[in-house]
């Protein structure tokens, strides 16, 4: 199944400007028929880091930029003044930083990617997505992932993924298209009236936004495409961004990038949208939970 086009907009930030000065020096050590060892030699680094700079794994000094741009043949002022501007960018301060206490070093680069994405896809089969969590039903999760969590940390918590939401109300929001097991929406995570504000912001949001998109995989349907349990797909703008696939564990994460692991993803949650039921009949699965909850 072929891709659709990339999205020609979206936030952009540190990790997007680290990712994309790696990728320019890769392309510039290849053109002038350098090897990693070399580049490596000249910074006092090891070839692999090298790869990870390249790949916009790691940071890396602005003395270091400018070193291996002289060893790679560019001299211009211009261009090297625009790489240093966006490895300054890269090196700026991650937005989640008021936060870092409670960010596991698994999830750090997906909070740093999430903001630069253009378009987001999801499947969930335990939660309401989280950048479509009301406060009280976000709480309600954090409680029961950690059950020892003093009321402080729940609540640095619950802040971070409110905060992620920001991305859906900016000038530029990406695009969230996400496919929602019917089981998800009949666990009553955090009580009935918790469950049933849940339901009515997500009839809000798929209402009002129109860059939000969500369906219901009905109970009835059977089984489906994506067998394997939750994850989420994201696309940038910048070409030297490949997608990544996010499928989070219990205690840690996986990063998919492997063209062959995100290509069988993507065909993963195109079957689902086809699956899934359609705004129209996914509107009426809500409005039938909460008639539910409220009787």
């Amino acid at each position: 199944m072929g891709r659709t086009p990339r999205p020609s907009a979206a936030g952009d930030g540190p990790a997007a400007a680290r990712i994309q000065v790696g990728a320019r020096l890769r392309v510039l050590r290849e053109q002038r028929g350098v090897t990693r060892a070399r580049a490596a030699d000249l910074i006092r680094a090891s070839e692999s880091k090298i790869s990870r700079m390249e790949l916009g794994r790691v940071g890396f000094k602005e003395r270091d930029l400018l070193d291996l741009l002289t060893l790679y043949g560019v001299h211009d002022e211009v261009e090297r003044a625009v790489l240093v501007d966006r490895l300054r960018e890269a090196n700026s301060p991650v937005w989640w930083q008021a936060h870092a206490d409670v960010v596991p070093g698994w999830f750090q680069r997906y909070l740093n990617l999430e903001p630069t994405a253009a378009l987001i896809r999801a499947f969930e089969v335990q939660f309401v997505p989280g950048l479509l969590q009301t406060e009280d039903y976000a709480r309600a999760v954090v409680r029961l992932g950690h059950p020892f969590a003093s009321a402080e940390e729940v609540e640095k918590r619950v802040r971070l993924r409110l905060d992620r939401q920001q991305i859906l109300h900016r000038p530029d929001p990406p695009r969230l298209w996400a496919v929602v097991d019917e089981a998800v929406l009949r666990r009553a995570v955090g009580g009935g009236a918790v469950m049933r504000d849940q339901l009515e912001a997500l009839i809000v949001a798929v209402t009002k936004l129109r860059h939000v998109r969500l369906q219901v995989l009905p109970l009835a349907s059977g089984g489906h495409a994506a067998a394997g349990g939750s994850f989420t797909i994201l696309r940038f703008p910048h070409h030297s961004m490949p997608d990544v696939v996010y499928i989070e564990q219990l205690t840690s994460s996986i990063y998919l990038e492997r063209p062959d692991d995100v290509d069988r993803y993507f065909d993963a949650v195109s079957q689902l949208f086809m699956e899934a039921a359609p705004i129209t009949g996914t509107l009426a699965i809500l409005e039938r939970i909460i008639d539910e909850l409220r009787s």
